[in-house]
């Protein structure tokens, strides 16, 4: 039995009169890091445990940490580490840091999260860079159809130097905040329930025509609408009713996100088009990330760097083990339980995908955004550069095989 397994065994109803006594945030960490069998006895054991550490001494620095829709359950089968960190970052500060960790969309949602950090009103936060995009627009940097071929690609830009440059100096400059670590996977479409007894899917002309949702990214919009995808804005937290009733046809998201919100009842196919990226990011408030101590702002990267590492394994043992992405699907993942289809695109396939939108052969889409993108980063060619640090490895690397490194240090 799966450790997500083990939390759905017990109710929100469990959680909760449990946190009623040790605090959401002690709940939850005990939750996530819990590896045996897990009775209301045994969570509330670990929370105390939990509870009395973390409270043993009065932090310097107490950070408010708005996680969207996360939980420890969902957390579990995407790998995006924000328990993970919390618990890090708390541990390493030796209590000097304390999180209070805010999920289940109780104080920001995915749009929201961006804004409320930006705001003050959480200090920490954890979305999806595509969602976030509408708040913090420099986002858009990472969705160039087709800048990145792999999950491999996509960690070995985070993890390397020149993303300071690319990615994380101008959003801090431009939207005031400090881009921390991120989960990677790339976009494809999930279909409803419209499309479980077609065939499945092998090539992008047959997707011609469907309506499909979109994320508060404006580069995915130009991806899909060169596609013939119909992009169609439809909130998060709306998606999964859309898929239901047949309102649209598919949406543009990854599998994992699939599998953590519940929608794998409602998708049929996933069908692995691998356009842009989809990335679960955790950022925080660049002010009060400069208002700690030189001291406590190392920790704050070292434990980014450990939960960047963290991700980078977990997520990719998660996509097999307990999401289902392989081929066969394995027994008992949640897309094995649910039938949905993995929808595998030739690398033939796939080219043609990319040159039907990506900025390499259609150039022209993307003129307005580029020149955008590439004023607020400082004049740097956003595209290319990220493009060629991306294919500076072999397009056959695994994932779990990127070098990790602290991207901070030259």
């Amino acid at each position: 039995m799966s450790t997500s397994n083990k939390i759905n065994h017990l109710t929100r109803r469990d959680l909760f009169k449990v946190a009623g006594q040790y605090g959401m945030s002690s709940t939850l960490m005990a939750a996530g890091a819990f590896g045996g069998a897990m009775s209301l006895a045994n969570l509330a054991s670990a929370a105390e445990s939990t509870y009395e550490k973390r409270f043993a001494k009065e932090p310097k620095h107490t950070l408010k940490f708005g996680a969207a829709g996360f939980n420890a359950r969902n957390l579990l089968i995407e790998r995006a580490g924000a328990l993970e960190f919390a618990r890090d970052l708390e541990s390493r500060s030796d209590g000097e840091i304390r999180v209070e960790f805010i999920g289940d969309n109780q104080i920001c949602g995915q749009v929201s999260c961006v804004e409320k950090c930006q705001q003050g009103i959480v200090d920490i936060y954890a979305a999806s860079t595509q969602n976030s995009a509408g708040g913090a627009p420099y986002l858009n940097v990472l969705d160039y159809a087709y800048q990145f071929r792999n999950r491999a690609d996509q960690y070995h830009f985070l993890y390397h130097p020149e993303s300071q440059r690319l990615l994380r100096d101008p959003y801090e400059k431009r939207h005031g905040l400090k881009f921390l670590f991120s989960h990677a996977e790339l976009r494809g479409i999930q279909l409803g329930l419209k499309w479980e007894d077609k065939e499945t899917v092998t090539s992008v002309d047959q997707l011609a025509g469907t309506k499909n949702r979109v994320t508060g990214t404006q580069l995915g919009r130009i991806a899909m609408t060169a596609m013939n995808l119909n992009p169609v804005p439809v909130a998060w937290e709306e998606t999964l009713d859309a898929l239901k009733t047949g309102l649209i046809d598919g949406a543009e998201t990854w599998s994992s996100a699939v599998a953590y919100a519940n929608m794998a009842p409602v998708v049929s196919q996933s069908v692995y088009l691998d356009f842009f990226c989809g990335t679960e990011h955790t950022a925080m408030n660049a002010g009060v990330f400069d208002g700690l101590s030189g001291e406590l702002q190392d920790v704050v990267m070292e434990s980014s760097y450990w939960a960047q590492t963290h991700v980078q394994a977990a997520n990719e043992a998660a996509l097999v083990k307990t999401v289902g992405v392989s081929d066969p699907i394995l027994p008992n993942t949640i897309f094995a339980k649910n039938n949905v289809r993995n929808a595998f695109l030739s690398k033939e396939e796939k080219r043609k995908a990319e040159e039907m939108c990506s900025p390499e052969f259609q150039p022209q889409l993307w003129e307005e955004w580029r020149e955008r993108l590439n004023g607020w980063s400082g004049g740097h060619d956003t595209y290319q550069d990220i493009y060629n640090i991306s294919r500076e490895i072999d397009e056959d690397t695994l994932p779990e095989n990127v070098e990790p490194r602290r991207w901070w240090k030259a």
